[in-house]
């Protein structure tokens, strides 16, 4: 009999995004393993309560408005009655977060132990933060306080676990290494497919933020379409950035050389990738990118910025690293078209062959399994479990976690001790229905 999980985040779908992608293809997958799993995430715009997804995943919509960056506000008087009957309802065994910066994925990690001593607690971390500056620093203690009593934790890299184990204070035995994965029967290569009358295909996809790097794209197109006539760019996206891109493109009169696609839909990305030979990632920190893999699997070379995890994504056959520098990046960018135009490069059959059996989503489920098997596997007072730091004392590693925030976080924990004693008072767990599941065969 598989394992009773629910996937709790604030980004899902309808909102599209790696971390969105990656709770939904991975449900799929344990569905098939034979395990059952809820998702739990905030309301999108009218769409709340219960609903029912591909392979009759439940997913509740909480009734929490998103304040910034599609993530709620802290509120432990609501968060706390909702999670708990959740949790009771759905027969929960394995709690399992994703993102730093979910409110109520944190939330969640936190209330566990309080809600039931039993719950198994998993925590993926798809993101590199710093350490030096102001939001930094209360980040990663509100991190700290989250995980201070998590059973395992997952990261996209390994790059992201040595992060992580800085910034959350967890011990580098509890934390695994998964990388994110890509759906090959979405990207393929289009073998036909050429830019068009001998023409180049630069391609962009990724948010036009500070973040994405694309103040480094804005400095080497001009170049680039100055040194290579046939040279276009396809630049999928939107934000901030983009004013830039469309001031330069004017600037310089490259209107029919330089392509905006605006934001574009998940299940369209692939139609723009194949209309290029080489992908641009100019990221400044990033724990995997999905994004060059994605690309990679459609047949395109990838050029990318030496950036966190990035270096452990693909092999150099299909990927050119270069530093997160303008000049420097323009050079590698350069050595990749000459090689293109002399043939030194893979096609994009053999470059799509080599992406797409690297990643694939049946393997992390598998080994995703394999970490919720370790921890109900492993004995709370053994070496290797977190429970083993503090004994039967949980609440002075919670004080330790700071003079200031371990403090704040003490009385958050006696506060979530009163909150639910108050639940089950007024909502006793016997009068709380169970929900039958629907499990299907195991596949894989």
């Amino acid at each position: 009999m598989g394992y009773n999980i629910c996937m709790i985040s604030d980004f899902f779908y309808p909102n599209v995004g790696g971390v969105e992608s990656h709770i939904f293809q991975l449900s799929l997958c344990l569905i098939e393993l034979g395990h059952s799993v809820t998702i739990v995430t905030h309301a999108y715009g009218d769409r709340k309560g219960v609903r029912y997804i591909t392979k009759g995943i439940k997913t509740y919509y909480l009734p929490f408005k998103p304040v910034y960056n599609q993530a709620i506000l802290p509120s432990f008087i609501l968060t706390i009655p909702l999670l708990r009957n959740i949790f009771i309802r759905e027969q929960i065994e394995i709690v399992h977060a994703h993102g730093a910066f979910s409110v109520i994925g944190n939330q969640a990690l936190f209330h566990a132990i309080f809600l039931n001593p039993d719950l198994k607690t998993v925590f993926t971390d798809h993101s590199l933060f710093g350490f030096a500056d102001t939001s930094a620093i209360i980040t990663n203690k509100v991190l700290q306080i989250a995980l201070w009593n998590v059973d395992s934790a997952i990261c996209v890299s390994h790059t992201g676990k040595e992060n992580t184990v800085l910034r959350g204070k967890v011990k580098p035995e509890l934390i695994y290494v998964i990388p994110n994965a890509v759906d090959t029967r979405v990207f393929y290569p289009h073998l036909s497919c050429d830019s068009g009358g001998g023409r180049i295909g630069l391609v962009v996809m990724s948010r036009l933020v500070y973040r994405k790097g694309i103040d480094i794209l804005g400095k080497i197109m001009v170049p680039l379409c100055e040194k290579y006539p046939n040279v276009h760019f396809h630049i999928g996206g939107d934000g901030p950035k983009m004013v830039l891109l469309e001031e330069i493109t004017e600037k310089n009169n490259l209107q029919d050389r330089v392509f905006f696609y605006g934001s574009v839909k998940h299940e369209r990305v692939r139609d723009i990738l194949v209309k290029g030979n080489v992908f641009l990632n100019m990221s400044l920190t990033e724990a995997f990118c999905t994004a060059i893999v994605e690309a990679a699997c459609c047949g395109l070379h990838v050029v990318s910025t030496r950036v966190g995890g990035v270096p452990e994504v693909l092999p150099p056959e299909v990927m050119t690293l270069a530093p997160v520098d303008p000049s420097l990046y323009l050079k590698a960018v350069e050595s990749v078209l000459d090689k293109y135009l002399t043939g030194d490069i893979l096609d994009r059959e053999q470059t799509s062959r080599l992406a797409s059996g690297i990643y694939k989503w049946k393997d992390m489920a598998q080994r995703t399994q394999v970490v919720y098997d370790n921890i109900f596997r492993r004995d709370a007072d053994c070496e290797g479990s977190r429970k083993h730091d503090y004994p039967g004392n949980p609440k002075r590693s919670l004080y330790n976690i700071g003079v200031f925030f371990g403090k704040i976080a003490y009385i958050i924990a006696l506060w979530n001790m009163l909150l639910i004693l108050i639940c089950d008072k007024l909502f006793p767990k016997e009068t709380i229905d169970t929900c039958p599941k629907l499990l299907t065969k195991k596949k894989l």
